[in-house]
């Protein structure tokens, strides 16, 4: 019955080395894990990669797409106009599309301006001086007649 134990025994380490293999062992819990978070970042950032280049295909189709419809449109309106006036027209259309787009974008970045966070400047200076005022007035019966406030 000794010799059943011995082997069990020899297999067991004592508290002081297992406490001495805790540091090798979040060491290499850290690290693998580090590189299951590589692992996962690079397979999930390989499909935006690919995700990405659909749509910048996409975007190059439809404006294949919109040129083909400007060109319709020339063309239908070729049959009652001569085709230099129907291209001049719809020629004109864009020109006044691409002005209202400009106003309005213009418009938007004027109204953002200046770019500065006034708003949580000013929140954050009404919570300095919040703060400010519930120090003073809990460290005011601790000071002495000559002391200064925050």
């Amino acid at each position: 019955m000794a010799d059943a134990q011995e082997p069990r025994r020899g297999r067991q380490r004592s508290l002081f080395q297992l406490i001495a293999d805790v540091p090798d062992l979040v060491k290499e819990l850290v690290r693998r894990e580090f590189d299951l978070l590589k692992a996962e970042l690079a397979a999930k950032l390989k499909l935006i990669g690919v995700g990405a280049g659909m749509i910048a295909i996409a975007a190059v189709l439809l404006l294949l797409f919109v040129g083909v419809l400007l060109t319709a449109a020339i063309l239908a309106l070729s049959l009652v106009m001569p085709g230099w006036l129907a291209a001049l027209l719809v020629g004109l259309v864009l020109l006044i599309i691409i002005a209202v787009l400009v106003f309005i974008g213009y418009r938007s970045i004027k109204q953002a301006m200046p770019p500065t966070p006034t708003e949580t400047i000013d929140s954050v200076k009404r919570d300095y001086f919040a703060l400010r005022g519930i120090i003073a007035r809990e460290s005011k019966p601790n000071t002495t007649k000559g002391a200064t406030r925050l």
